[in-house]
């Protein structure tokens, strides 16, 4: 093991005085910055350890593990976001001429589905925790499979509700998370690329599996299922890669005792984002239900490919802009988002719809990209983990909440132009709710700069922490892994 000194205050650099024990592990002090050697910084660039002497491997069985998330990301939400040829095969199957409802009712299907994934978040975080990612992960992936294959059988919507909305879509959250939380414990210099991979994977199964549905669809719903159940079947075997690298907890205080940390919630300009988001997402889903066309794969083929590149592109835009500025590529998303809704019973022509869905994926990849860094900016990376499960848990129901609404709307007026017009007003009112964020965040700072110390005592939740001073560094932005959680995170 390598110890670390902190040489006298008299220069204004930080310098760090090392020995080493072991050539693989190396001990760097958080906010130091030894000098180095040109020979020696390729292989320092895979040894960084945390405060807490945790070397990620930065490789090697870790892109397996790579491999696994991408599978488990891919999967799930190209099911999800293929559902619109599901609810079409549902429609034609639970087709009832006496029944003016049926939109509504085969909506919830999918919606249900949908909502667990994002309703469970908080619940999950606590069993990753608990139990660790691999553990979680099989759990989930394995009743997703069960949840699939049951839906098969099923012969009425009241027991799809059941297997397909509840079990397959809470067993879908359960497997999702920890395969994100996971690859933090393989990459911490490559996790950006990591994340990249895993992205960039997942879009390519969002542009499959529209296609292999259409293949699938003269096989009958029943078939289709039970095919589209062994993804999570072999989601459940590449989930036994996942070992965990930390114990649960980390090991680094007492056990946890409290799983719900609700000091985020102390931060205004969080209560803001999360609410405008909550908003936003009403008429999210709606378009990846209710594309009623015989094309309709194509149009998802659209979304999903560039919502792919809109991830890759506008991550790399995020990095460029500083601080809270990132929320208003957010706002912009979730504007056209609401416009591109609007217009897509204004496109008389396929070539329209094509153009719509291209727009649409963009604005899905840019608002799910940003998402983290906007966490982090707002609650600083300490509680990053629990603020994001916490908005995907009110997300939840506006989101399961849209298609069914949009469903009813449809079998009312007997077409789509109110409930895609209605479906674009959502996103464009959590659009001009997330545009105040950064103001009230920068009236807020001005109002802690102008505080007294005693003043600033009582006002300091509002903000997330500022950096500790030169002499009393221990801790900087990036020591805790994406989705690994402190025992302060908890308490």
């Amino acid at each position: 093991m390598v110890v670390t000194e902190r040489t006298p205050a008299r220069t204004e650099d930080c310098e760090c005085k090392m020995t080493q024990e072991d050539s693989s592990v190396q001990l760097i002090e958080a906010g130091c910055k030894p000098p180095l050697s040109p020979g020696a910084e390729s292989e320092m660039r895979v040894q960084v350890q945390d405060k807490h002497g945790f070397v990620a491997p930065e490789g090697g069985f870790g892109w397996l593990v790579v491999f696994a998330a991408t599978w488990c990301n891919g999967s799930i939400f190209g099911i999800q976001n293929s559902f619109g040829i599901l609810h079409t095969m549902l429609v034609n199957e639970h087709a009832d001429p006496d029944d003016k409802t049926s939109q509504f009712k085969v909506a919830w299907v999918g919606a249900l589905a949908m909502g667990m994934i994002f309703f469970c978040s908080p619940v999950v975080s606590m069993f990753t925790d608990c139990f660790g990612c691999r553990k979680t992960a099989v759990g989930g992936a394995a009743l997703a499979f069960i949840g699939l294959l049951s839906t098969s059988f099923a012969n009425s919507l009241g027991v799809r509700y059941f297997t397909y909305g509840i079990l397959f879509g809470g067993g879908s959250s359960f497997a999702f998370q920890p395969s994100l939380v996971i690859l933090g414990h393989y990459f911490r210099q490559r996790l950006g690329l990591a994340n990249g991979v895993v992205t960039a994977g997942a879009s390519l199964f969002s542009m499959g599996l529209p296609v292999l549905l259409k293949v699938l669809q003269p096989l009958g719903l029943s078939r289709t299922f039970q095919i589209l159940s062994l993804f999570m079947l072999v989601q459940a075997l590449l989930a036994l890669t996942f070992k965990p690298l930390l114990p649960a907890g980390g090991g680094m205080g007492p056990p946890v005792k409290k799983y719900f940390n609700l000091r985020v919630f102390h931060i205004i300009t969080y209560r803001v984002w999360a609410f405008g988001v909550a908003t936003a997402v009403l008429g999210y889903f709606v378009p990846y239900v209710h594309l009623g066309t015989e094309k309709e794969w194509v149009l998802l083929v659209c979304i999903g490919a560039s919502s792919g590149v809109g991830r890759l592109a506008f991550g790399k835009i995020g990095d460029l802009i500083p601080g809270l500025q990132k929320i208003y590529m957010q706002v912009v998303s979730f504007m056209a988002l609401g416009l591109m809704s609007i217009m897509i019973p204004q496109c008389w022509v396929f070539e329209g719809l094509v153009v719509v869905c291209v727009f649409l994926g963009l604005c899905d990849g840019c608002f799910l990209t940003m998402m983290a860094p906007i966490a982090f900016e707002l609650v600083g990376p300490m509680q990053a983990s629990q603020a994001i499960g916490y908005l995907l848990g009110l997300m939840a129901l506006p989101m399961t909440a849209g298609p069914p609404i949009a469903g009813l709307l449809h079998d009312y007026f007997g077409n789509y132009l109110v409930a895609f017009s209605l479906a674009g007003v959502p996103p464009i009112v959590g659009g001009v709710v997330l545009f105040f964020v950064p103001l009230i965040h920068r009236r807020l700072q001005r109002n802690q700069a102008a505080a007294s110390p005693e003043e600033t005592s009582t006002t300091a939740h509002m903000l997330p922490s500022a950096p500790a001073a030169e002499g009393s560094k221990s801790c900087s932005n990036g020591d805790m892994l994406p989705g690994y959680t402190d025992v302060e995170t908890h308490i």
